[in-house]
């Protein structure tokens, strides 16, 4: 989903740009855009109204209006209100397969985008001037030469391997499982974060009138339950969140993921950069990574255009994968992405101790966080994505669609 925001966000700027997909966007091993749901930050959601597509983004997207935290088993809960913050909603919910297609559909507008799927970088060589990958697609091998090369692979990511850059990767011994379901008692536009024994536990309004789950539990735990039946998995979900939302009934399809905090050692290499999960992968407690690789992508757009509108103005060449723009994003985003990750690691550490000073720690914190002025509005700016230095598409700012009145800038990246 990143890489395909990314291809949409620097439409504006009129570079030649290709996108390699290994999967198809209807298959059903398409990693990206199936049944699951993504939380937009008010961040995100600026940023598809800049690019155009949010009118078809929320027309399909369910809003935010209350967070709801508690920690079972123990006295208290923390709420933040949409409506004590000022805005209409902290976030919005949509399944990412809806949101593919709004995207693809963007895609097929842009004039100077060569879409390969499915197709697969295996390798990368360089030259002077440029990047050279070849591009598998199915039998046959192709080359394409760029200025600038950005994975958007994943936590995985190949792609930076073949950059030569490493990434540290440390297993959390969980398992996020995945799936939506209909709650007895209506949703009401509240997400839910509650913290288990096993791991937190979220409920997500969706569509319909139907939740999205995210159930974290160590992994032979998550084997079980994947097995159970609907009748009996719907029990035990409800018994680890509670009564709130009533019974659970018509459990959708279940999905599965290892849960791994990475960090990729470097964001730039020669002509390179990284976004996204292949440059930081998130626990999903705070719903934070695909907004923070939005951030990366918004980031990355300031720094091109601005070196595009410098290019025009002393009549030079763009040189999109030129060193100051890049140590500008990897200066840019570190700070961000590092608050980021500390923040979801600590928050699943502190609710993970048992241990009893930690244990009344986070009651204190709870009544703490909505008694003390200041701190709710402070910890809901982070969460929505409005802290610190934000880039124009993070603002809900369009890029201009073309440099000085000229045409299509000399050196665009491919």
């Amino acid at each position: 989903m990143i890489g395909t925001s990314l291809a949409l966000a620097l439409s504006p700027l009129r570079l030649r740009v290709a996108v390699v997909e290994p999967v198809l966007r209807g298959a059903p091993e398409q990693p990206s855009f199936d049944d699951r749901s993504t939380a937009l930050s008010r961040s995100t959601q600026r940023m598809f109204e800049a690019m155009g597509l949010w009118p078809e983004v929320v027309a399909s997207a369910t809003p935010i209006e209350r967070i709801h935290v508690s920690d079972k088993g123990r006295f208290g809960f923390s709420h933040i209100d949409a409506e004590q913050q000022r805005v209409e909603a902290l976030g919005y919910v949509v399944i990412n397969r809806v949101l593919g297609e709004v995207m693809h559909n963007g895609l097929e507008q842009i004039d100077d985008l060569d879409w390969l799927s499915p197709g697969r970088i295996v390798s990368l060589d360089r030259s002077l001037e440029a990047n050279i990958v070849t591009v598998e697609q199915g039998d046959s091998l192709r080359k394409l030469s760029c200025r600038l090369l950005v994975a958007a692979d994943g936590a995985n990511s190949k792609v930076r391997d073949m950059m030569g850059i490493s990434a540290k990767q440390v297993p959390y011994h969980q398992v996020a499982v995945i799936g939506n379901l209909l709650p007895e008692k209506t949703i009401d536009n509240v997400a839910y974060e509650r913290f288990t024994r096993t791991g937190p536990l979220a409920m997500l309004p969706i569509a319909n009138h139907r939740a999205a789950f995210v159930w974290t539990l160590p992994p032979d735990e998550a084997r079980r339950v994947l097995q159970l039946p609907d009748d009996d998995f719907s029990q035990q979900l409800h018994d680890a969140f509670g009564g709130r939302l009533g019974e659970f009934s018509k459990i959708g399809r279940r999905f599965a993921y290892p849960l791994v905090l990475s960090k990729a050692n470097a964001l730039i290499g020669r002509r390179s950069i990284l976004v996204g999960n292949a440059a930081h992968g998130l626990h999903p407690v705070a719903a934070q990574g695909f907004n923070l690789g939005m951030r990366d992508v918004a980031a990355l757009c300031d720094c091109l255009y601005d070196a595009q509108q410098s290019a025009a103005i002393d009549s030079g060449i763009f040189e999109p994968g030129e060193v100051r723009v890049l140590e500008r994003y990897a200066n840019w985003r570190r700070t961000d992405q590092r608050k980021v990750l500390r923040f979801t690691d600590g928050l699943l550490r502190l609710f993970s101790s048992s241990t009893k000073p930690v244990v009344a720690l986070r009651t204190v914190g709870m009544l703490g966080f909505d008694l003390i002025p200041g701190i709710r509005g402070l910890f809901a700016r982070h969460t929505m994505g409005l802290a610190g230095k934000l880039p124009r598409l993070s603002r809900g700012v369009p890029l201009a669609r073309t440099v000085n009145g000229g045409d299509r800038i000399k050196g665009a990246a491919g």
